[in-house]
């Protein structure tokens, strides 16, 4: 039976129990995780420029303070976000590949997740007075292009920055365009059957260059 609270017989305090570092560690890494995911899903919509911290903060169900303490502000996320989508990168372009099954790996994740080149698209099309901050190396690497041209995979005669920015172009067409492919293909690019005979089609161009490269 609960006895009565008087001023003789005092409530007692029920301390509060302390949080463990590692659930600690683990809700940071989740409300990490989830601000993440809510700004490419925001800058992928908006661009860099038309994002909002509040808005971010908001899709992640978390305190727009929360951007701050992990990120430092909204360009620290978006950096965190470019380097987010390089590991991911990182996960499936083996540079050992024939260049047809890599660039079918480029497009795949592309049209299962359209949001880092609608993100990149942005950033294309941003003025200089709204270009997002930058994290990637200064110049491309075009090394790996070489090495197929003296390989013979690709045609020695092929500009590498050629080659690379139109293989880019490609990939982000379907997303880029998705109603221009949907009138040529008579399918958009999330219907089933449309990156089969996208990537097939890219398989053909592609062994055709390295038929005349050897």
């Amino acid at each position: 039976m609960m006895l009565p609270v008087t001023p003789s017989s005092p409530a007692r305090r029920v301390p509060r129990r302390a949080i463990a570092p590692d659930q600690r560690q683990v809700d940071a890494e989740r409300s990490r995780g989830a601000l993440l995911d809510a700004a490419l899903e925001e800058f992928a919509a908006k661009g860099f420029a038309g994002a909002r911290v509040r808005d971010i903060a908001q899709r992640a169900g978390v305190s727009k303070d929360l951007v701050a303490y992990h990120f430092g502000g909204k360009e620290g996320l978006y950096l965190a976000v470019q380097q987010s989508w390089l590991r991911r990168e990182d996960g499936f372009a083996d540079p050992a590949l024939p260049l047809s099954e890599l660039l079918g790996r480029y497009l795949h994740d592309a049209l299962a997740d359209p949001r880092p080149m609608r993100l990149l698209a942005w950033r294309g099309l941003a003025g200089p007075d709204e270009a997002p901050p930058d994290g990637t190396p200064g110049a491309e690497d075009l090394s790996g292009t070489r090495d197929r041209q003296r390989r013979g995979e690709l045609p020695a005669d092929i500009d590498p920055a050629v080659l690379r920015l139109v293989l880019l172009a490609v990939v982000a067409a379907p997303v880029v365009f998705p109603g221009h492919a949907r009138k040529l293909f008579g399918a958009a690019p999330g219907d089933p059957g449309f990156e089969a005979r996208y990537a097939d089609g890219l398989r053909r161009l592609i062994e055709h260059l390295s038929q005349e490269g050897r």
